[in-house]
C-alpha cells in the first residue's frame, strides 16, 4: 500500500475563512469523484445506471472530461463495501493523488452538477473535511447504542439521501487509520450514525459541518431553488403491484403472545393478507396457530424460522412467488409490500428487508433484521434449502444463521429503508 501524506486536521480551524473561495480554491469538477451507495440487485443495478447516466450527461454539459462517477456495489467481491470504512484504503489508493473530494450519495438523490461544483469550492480543500446535511436524535436510541445519553442532541450525522462528502486529505487519513488499526464494531446497524462516529473519533476528527444545500426535499418543491441534492419526487413505480395471491405471510408467535399480540394484528392488516398462517408451539383453533414442531425459545427462533421456509415449499400452503417472514409484533402496509414487490424479479433469488452487517472489516455477512420483516422470493428459499443450510441450534438467532447461508451462496441482501425494526 502506498500512503500519501495527510493533510491538516480541520478540526479547530473550520473558520469562515477557510469557506471563502479564493483563486487558489477554484475546482474541476474531475476533482470530484462520485461514489453512488449502489445495490447488485438486478432492479438497483437499472436504478444507479440511470443515476450515473444523468449525471454523465450533466457533465457532458460542462467539460470534455467527465468525472469518476463509480458504482459502490461493482468495486470489489467485498461484502463489507456497503459499510463505507472498508472503502475507504481504496479510494485513497485510487484518487488520493489527483482529487478533491469524494462525494456519496444514494440512488434516490438528484444531483445539481453546476451548483454542488460551486458549494464544494466554498471549502479549502486541502483541509478535513465532513459535509452533509446533519441529523440528529431526540432521545438516545438503542440502534444508536444509546450514545450520548445525557445529551443525544449534541452529535450530528448526515442523511445519506442528501449526499455527503469526504475532503481527500480526510479520506487519505482515515484510510491509513483503516489499515493500520482493525475496526473495532461488531455490528453495523446504522451506517450513517457509525460512519460518523468514526470520522469525529471522540473529538479527535472534525465534526459534520452542515450544508445547507444538501437537501431532502423532493426535486419539484419550490423550496429547493438553492439545493444542490434534491430527491426524487416519488417511489419508482415498476408496473402493477403484485397481486395479493402471490404473497403467503408467516407470522412467528408462541402461547404467551396469542391473546397479547395477535389480536393487533388482526385488527390491523391481517385483513390484507389472502395468505397467512400464525406459527407457534401451541396449537389454537381459535386464532388458528398452527403448531410447527418446533418448542419455544426465548430468543433466536432459528429452529422456528427454517420450518416456515420448508413449509413454504411444501404442498401444505398455496404456491405463490414470494414469502413475508414476521414476528407478531411487526406491523405492515401489505399494499405498499405489493407495490415494492413489482420491482422486483420473483425468479431471481431476492432476500430483501432492512439490512445490517455482522463483522463486515474482517470478512463478515450481511443479513436482514427479522423484527422489521423479511422477504423471500421463492427462488431465494428453494437456494437456502438446497445448499443444506441449517440452525446449529433451535434458538439460534434466525436472521444471522440466514446472513451466513446467503453470504457462503453469494446471495445478495437487498437493502430498503420502507423497512425498520426500532
Amino acid at each position: 500500500h502506498i500512503n500519501f501524506s495527510a493533510g491538516s486536521s480541520g478540526k479547530g480551524s473550520q473558520s469562515q475563512d477557510d469557506m471563502q473561495v479564493s483563486h487558489n480554491n477554484q475546482l474541476d469538477l474531475r476533482e470530484i469523484v462520485f461514489v453512488l451507495q449502489s445495490q447488485s440487485n438486478s432492479f438497483h443495478v437499472r436504478q444507479a445506471e440511470r443515476r450515473r447516466a444523468d449525471l454523465l450527461k450533466q457533465a457532458h454539459s460542462l467539460t470534455e472530461k467527465p468525472p469518476v462517477v463509480l458504482l459502490l456495489h461493482s468495486l470489489s467481491d467485498n461484502e463489507g463495501d456497503w459499510s463505507i470504512l472498508p472503502l475507504l484504503p481504496y479510494l485513497s489508493y485510487s484518487f488520493g493523488k489527483n482529487s478533491s473530494w469524494i462525494v456519496f450519495f444514494e440512488e434516490e438523490t438528484n444531483v445539481k452538477m453546476t451548483k454542488l461544483v460551486q458549494v464544494l469550492a466554498k471549502f479549502d480543500k486541502n483541509k478535513e473535511w465532513f459535509l452533509g446535511k446533519p441529523l440528529h436524535d431526540e432521545e438516545s436510541t438503542i440502534i444508536h447504542h444509546y450514545a450520548f445519553a445525557e445529551n443525544p442532541s449534541i452529535f450530528k450525522y448526515p442523511d445519506f439521501a442528501a449526499a455527503w462528502a469526504l475532503s481527500i486529505p480526510l479520506v487519505v487519513r482515515l484510510a491509513n487509520k483503516v489499515r493500520d488499526e482493525p475496526l473495532k464494531s461488531d455490528f453495523t446497524i446504522d451506517l450513517k450514525h457509525e460512519v460518523a462516529l468514526y470520522i469525529w473519533d471522540n473529538g479527535n476528527g472534525p465534526h459534520l459541518t452542515a450544508v445547507p444545500e444538501l437537501c431532502t426535499e423532493p426535486e419539484d418543491s419550490p423550496q429547493t431553488r438553492h439545493c444542490a441534492t434534491t430527491l426524487s419526487s416519488e417511489p419508482p413505480l415498476c408496473g402493477e403491484p403484485v397481486n395479493k395471491e402471490d404473497i403467503f405471510v408467516a407470522v412467528k408467535t408462541c402461547r404467551k403472545f396469542h391473546s397479547e399480540r395477535v389480536p393487533v394484528i388482526k385488527k390491523t392488516w391481517e385483513k390484507d393478507a389472502l395468505f397467512l398462517e400464525y406459527y407457534s408451539d401451541h396449537a389454537d383453533p381459535s386464532i388458528p396457530t398452527i403448531n410447527i414442531g418446533v418448542p419455544n425459545t426465548e430468543r433466536g427462533h432459528c429452529g422456528k424460522t427454517f420450518a416456515i421456509l420448508q413449509r413454504f415449499l411444501s404442498s401444505s400452503v398455496p404456491n405463490t412467488k414470494w414469502l413475508l417472514v414476521v414476528d407478531d409484533d411487526t406491523l405492515i402496509s401489505l399494499p405498499r409490500l405489493q407495490v415494492l414487490l413489482s420491482c422486483y424479479n420473483p425468479s431471481e433469488p431476492v432476500c430483501l428487508g432492512e439490512r445490517y452487517g455482522y463483522s463486515l472489516s474482517q470478512g463478515g455477512y450481511s443479513y436482514i433484521t427479522g423484527g422489521g420483516g423479511m422477504v423471500f422470493s421463492r427462488e431465494a428459499v428453494v437456494r437456502l434449502l438446497d445448499s443444506g443450510c441449517k440452525c446449529y441450534s433451535n434458538d439460534a438467532p434466525d436472521d444471522m444463521v440466514l446472513g451466513m447461508c446467503l453470504n457462503a451462496l453469494g446471495l445478495p441482501v437487498t437493502h430498503s429503508p420502507l423497512f425498520h425494526q426500532v
